[in-house]
């Protein structure tokens, strides 16, 4: 959504990095070229006033000119003024202090109210609630069923006592839905209402006129972030007509230029709760302003990835996992398919690498990553027999090719697979013996009994005058004596007759023609 955004943003940012200093005139290229990647991004032109006035005034300020890194702090600013037009801090749902809370979702037909309805409704399960969802739109043509379909894929309640396909009165079921909350004990109450074609003022009185009989605890406006600056337009319509105490915005996945993310917040002065960032119940969340605002300006969403790998990954079989990785001999075939298909519920791999910092510069990389790519080498591993999985050397060309038939690949492809899963396990059995780092096990830190052994043998001296002695004199015991520094701080132990040093004498403080 915010691709042409970040790029515009990080190319301005890539110019400053050269400057040690900045003057009036670089503040002003710069923002100069912000305004235009904001415009561009169809971002409300009132609202590029106001974020292009505040840049400009802290990065004349002292904070710019007394930094280290002006262009950081420039970066830093930005960054601060993003999440200040965003939201600022993530707002959560206000729940009743007596249940049920009681949700209400409006906004424009075709915006995926109803869609949404079910997103909310299986995150609030995940959260441990028991939300119901209500079907109170009985204008549009199988909304009711609609709303039955997606219930049941999230596997939550709907409450739906009218066919719709307009018939049925949709403020008598919001009422009445309170009452049926109550009976079979849901916490939650999720209304979805109709949608309006464009401003519709008998729909919104209908509306308004549900918000009066439920008295919602939460009324959300749901907003398509595609349609640009007609978001602001409702919105604003919305809240003159109905009100609403958050927003959702849906379609986050698409390739629209994302400005009404940035335009509503500011024009309504009502913050964006929730983010819908795909087709499948699970491509939803909380929005967060500060980890928005970091993923346009091509730094990562860190923390978003950590908590959807908590969600996925169960800890006691990570824990079992690590210690097969650690090991790098027990860790098979059956064990990296396992660990693939974790990682593919945690959503499709592009999106979950555009999560680390700086992958805004291998976008075209990241577009020609294909997840079927995964699906195929999951056909290669479950043809295999158990057998094969457990030790894969045993994968000779015959197995090879019944491997290939049973999969649907070429013989090749199965090569591949073996060749880059036998270079895994060397790659882990390096990490598990340190890599050759200090203090890790198997590392630099100590030497091992086998180059202990290896180091032994004859010693060549850097002293050619003791190197002319032959090779017995070469092979003289090592010095009890700690050894000195220098080009001759190895001579700090037995010399041969004649050749002792005079007392005093430091040899680290020779000085070999040509040095310094």
């Amino acid at each position: 959504m915010f691709e042409t955004l970040s790029d515009r943003l990080t190319s301005v940012f890539s110019s400053l990095r050269a400057k040690g200093r900045l003057s009036d005139a670089d503040i002003d290229a710069t923002t100069r070229e912000i305004r235009i990647a904001l415009l561009e991004a169809d971002v409300a032109l009132p609202v590029v006033k106001a974020f292009v006035a505040q840049i400009k005034e802290r990065a004349r300020g002292a904070e710019v000119s007394q930094a280290l890194n002006p262009a950081q702090q420039v970066v830093k600013i930005v960054n601060d003024e993003l999440i200040a037009i965003l939201g600022g801090e993530t707002r959560r749902l206000r729940l009743a202090k007596t249940p049920p809370t009681i949700i209400m979702l409006a906004g424009l037909q075709g915006a995926g109210k109803t869609t949404l309805a079910g997103k909310l409704a299986r995150w609030l399960r995940e959260q441990g609630h028991a939300p119901m969802l209500v079907a109170a739109d009985l204008q549009r043509p199988n909304a009711v069923q609609q709303l039955q379909v997606v219930g049941e894929r999230a596997q939550v309640a709907v409450y739906a006592p009218e066919p719709g396909n307009g018939v049925g009165d949709p403020i008598a079921v919001a009422r009445h839905s309170i009452d049926e909350a109550r009976r079979l004990q849901h916490d939650v109450v999720i209304i979805d209402t109709a949608g309006r074609l464009g401003i519709d003022q008998e729909m919104m009185k209908q509306a308004a006129d549900i918000r009066d009989a439920v008295s919602p605890d939460e009324v959300l406006f749901v907003v398509d972030a595609m349609i640009g600056q007609d978001a602001v337009t409702t919105a604003q319509a919305f809240m003159e007509g109905v009100g609403f105490d958050g927003v959702v915005l849906t379609k986050l996945d698409g390739d629209a230029r994302g400005g009404a993310a940035l335009s509503v917040r500011h024009i309504t002065g009502r913050p964006i709760m929730f983010a819908s960032t795909g087709e499948k119940l699970e491509d939803f969340d909380a929005f967060h302003p500060d980890r928005m605002a970091s993923r346009i300006l091509d730094m990562g969403d860190i923390l978003t990835l950590i908590e959807q790998a908590q969600k996925t990954f169960d800890e006691e079989q990570a824990a079992k996992m690590a210690g097969k990785l650690t090991s790098g001999e027990n860790f098979t075939l059956e064990d990296f398919l396992e660990q693939m298909m974790m990682v593919q519920k945690m959503g499709p791999i592009k999106n979950l690498l555009g999560m680390m910092p700086g992958m805004g510069q291998m976008r075209d990389q990241l577009n020609s990553i294909d997840d079927r790519d995964l699906d195929r080498i999951a056909a290669i591993i479950r043809s295999m027999t158990p057998g094969e999985r457990q030790d894969p050397k045993i994968i000779n060309g015959s197995r090879r090719a019944r491997i290939a038939a049973g999969s649907g690949v070429s013989v090749s492809a199965v090569n591949n697979l073996v060749t880059r899963f036998f270079d895994a396990q060397k790659m882990m059995k390096r990490m598990a013996g340190g890599m050759g780092i200090p203090g890790m096990p198997g590392g630099r830190g100590k030497a091992t009994k086998a180059q202990k052994k290896a180091k032994k043998g004859r010693r060549v001296s850097g002293d050619p005058r003791k190197a002319a002695l032959g090779k017995p004199a070469a092979a003289a015991e090592e010095p009890a004596e700690p050894k000195q520094g220098g080009v001759l701080g190895n001579l700090g132990g037995k010399l041969p007759p004649g050749m002792e040093l005079p007392p005093g004498f430091d040899p680290s403080k020779l000085r070999l023609p040509g040095q310094k």
